[in-house]
C-alpha cells in the first residue's frame, strides 16, 4: 500500500513538470523586436512550409520587392488550407528580394493578434531591414489600406485558390 502512494506522489510531482517541458513557447505581443525574436530565435520562420500555390521565391509586387518568399507558421497553413479565418497566432512572413532574386532587402510580416485591432483585421505589421532591425511597426497604414482590398479573404493575398 505504502507503494502505491510513493509512486502516485512521485507521478503528481514528474507529470506537470513533463507537462511544462512540452508546452509552446509564449507567443510574442505585438512588438517589433519581441516578434523578431519569437521568429528567428524560438520558432525559426525559415523553417516553416510556403503557401500552397507559392513556394520558393515567387515574382512579387509593390511595395514588397521584384521577388518574394513566403513563409508560414503551422496554424495558418493549416488555416489557408481548410479555407478558414486564420486564427489568433497565426503569422505569415515575406522576405522581400531586389531583382537578383539573392540581395534581401526588407522582411515584412503579418501576425495576427486577439484584440489587437479589430479594425484592422487583429493584425499586426512589421518591416524589418535584412540584418532584423525594425524599421516599423503596429497599425501600419500602408500594410493597412492595401490589405483591405483582401478584407473579405481575412486581409490575405495568398490564399490558395
Amino acid at each position: 500500500m505504502k507503494t502505491g502512494w510513493l509512486i502516485l506522489g512521485l507521478a503528481l510531482l514528474v507529470l506537470p513538470a513533463a507537462a511544462l517541458s512540452t508546452a509552446s513557447p509564449q507567443l510574442p505581443g505585438p512588438d517589433g523586436q519581441e516578434f523578431w525574436t519569437y521568429v528567428t530565435k524560438t520558432d525559426d520562420y525559415t523553417k516553416w512550409g510556403f503557401i500552397p500555390g507559392h513556394e520558393g521565391i515567387i515574382p512579387g509586387r509593390s511595395p514588397h520587392g521584384k521577388f518574394v518568399r513566403i513563409f508560414a507558421n503551422k496554424l495558418a497553413l493549416q488555416a489557408l488550407g481548410q479555407s478558414q479565418p486564420l486564427p489568433a497566432g497565426a503569422m505569415i512572413v515575406k522576405e522581400n528580394f531586389d531583382g537578383d532574386k539573392k540581395t534581401l532587402l526588407a522582411v515584412t510580416p503579418m501576425y495576427r493578434v486577439q484584440g489587437y485591432n479589430p479594425e484592422g483585421g487583429d493584425w499586426f505589421w512589421a518591416k524589418y531591414g535584412p540584418e532584423g532591425q525594425v524599421q516599423a511597426e503596429g497599425k501600419l497604414n500602408g500594410c493597412l489600406n492595401c490589405h483591405a482590398s483582401a478584407k473579405a479573404e481575412d486581409w490575405v493575398f495568398t490564399r490558395p485558390r
